[in-house]
């Protein structure tokens, strides 16, 4: 017993069992703490990553990057990442940890197929897939525009329709762009503690909101992803 769990090597072999138990337990504890036991909040986000002094935007970008394994709330931190560096470097910390987090998404539904979610959950989710599959560039970039369906579970739907990488992380940013900047916006305004600032930054925020409210039935039916 003692020889099978050496390598030739002479380290420490260790069941590939315990490392996903291992795995899951560590996932497992950091969404208990980050949703049941402590509530995620923006002020949160700046306060951790602050924290960090010069390693700030890198502990950003680790948590951004691991969101999608644990379903932190992205608004939640694009909006810390507004409060903790201001308009600028935010909307650059926070397009790089959004992309990590896509990539995150991707990557798992390419490694673990539909398993990594509940398809049929989704009535318009074949036609998603099929689509995606034959125009996955354009899909991309205008769900990641408009947003129809949740940033993490695109960034799934891109892994299982095998959306090409390179297409899919270049409409990823492109999409991205006009939502990160309204976020990081109002996470500085609100951390400037001006008054005037934070009402603009709340009509750029409420009119893009908007923007994608009236877009939004269209663009489904243009996408085809209506249920009729």
């Amino acid at each position: 017993m003692k020889k099978r769990l050496i390598d030739s090597k002479g380290m420490i072999r260790v069941p590939r069992w315990l490392k996903l138990s291992l795995m899951l337990a560590v996932f497992g504890s950091i969404f208990y703490i980050t949703h049941v036991h402590y509530e995620l909040r923006p002020s949160d986000v700046r306060d951790i990553v602050l924290s960090f002094g010069w390693w700030g935007p890198v502990v950003f970008f680790l948590i951004y990057a691991i969101g999608p394994l644990i379903f932190l709330p992205t608004s939640v931190l694009s909006l810390g990442a507004g409060l903790a560096f201001g308009v600028w470097p935010g909307v650059l910390y926070i397009l790089f940890g959004a992309t990590a987090a896509a990539v995150t998404g991707y990557v798992m539904a390419r490694l673990f197929g539909r398993s990594v979610l509940k398809v049929e959950s989704y009535p318009w989710s074949e036609k998603l897939f099929t689509q995606m599959e034959q125009r996955g560039f354009l899909y991309v970039f205008i769900l990641r525009l408009i947003p129809l369906v949740s940033f993490d579970l695109l960034s799934y739907a891109g892994g299982i329709a095998k959306v090409k990488f390179k297409s899919f992380i270049l409409a990823t940013v492109l999409g991205m762009i006009p939502g990160t900047l309204a976020y990081s916006f109002l996470g500085a305004s609100l951390a400037s503690g001006s008054i005037t600032l934070v009402v603009i930054a709340a009509l750029v925020f409420v009119t893009l909101i908007g923007v994608t409210y009236y877009f939004r039935e269209p663009v489904k039916r243009w996408l085809g992803l209506t249920t009729d």
